[in-house]
């Protein structure tokens, strides 16, 4: 044991100059250090945070929180790509919104509403529109809404959002809207 440690004493100059060398750097050669201020990022972090819960400091709504269009649980319609039941990434911090605002108010209760556009044969669409509000009510409970302020339904292509047969009409219906039934 001794030996390895008279070893391991001799070696480590060499290593460390050898890791030095590999790097490009000799000594006395400056390193340049990046602060990131670790402290502003997470005041931000935080801000950012508190705006997309639509928990603003400067607030001057006076009315019932779901009535204010500056909070996310204003937005109550979740959009979906062509044939997915993917939850966007940006549709995410809504959906916490709600269900913040569920778990919140225990008496409060949604009705989740799937859609989707015109193309599929109708059974196919009713199905689509289903996974669609399974998808949202999942992310909900996952969030702190209870199993019974939920309810889920779907109407497949029958409810349109937007007229038209284009893409651009098609990527309003492809939708989830939360109803609130008791706020």
């Amino acid at each position: 044991m001794k030996r390895l440690s008279k070893i391991s004493v001799l070696l480590l100059p060499v290593m460390l100059f050898t890791g030095c060398e590999s790097l490009g750097l000799q000594e006395g050669d400056d390193v340049a250090v990046e602060d990131r201020g670790t402290i502003a990022e997470g005041a931000e972090g935080a801000q950012a945070g508190a705006q997309a819960r639509g928990a603003q400091a400067d607030r001057d709504f006076q009315g019932h929180p779901l009535d204010d269009p500056n909070s996310l649980i204003s937005q109550r319609v979740i959009y979906f790509d062509f044939d997915s039941t993917s939850i966007r990434q940006a549709d995410r911090a809504v959906i916490q919104a709600h269900a913040e605002y569920l778990a919140g108010h225990g008496n409060a209760s949604v009705s989740l509403e799937g859609h989707a556009d015109e193309r599929g044969s109708r059974e196919y669409n009713i199905a689509l529109g289903e996974r669609r509000a399974k998808s949202v009510r999942q992310l909900l409970l996952f969030q702190g809404a209870a199993t019974g302020q939920l309810e889920t339904v779907s109407f497949g292509e029958e409810r349109p959002l937007a007229d038209g047969h284009d893409e651009s009409a098609w990527q309003q219906n492809r939708r989830v809207e939360i109803q609130y039934k008791t706020r």
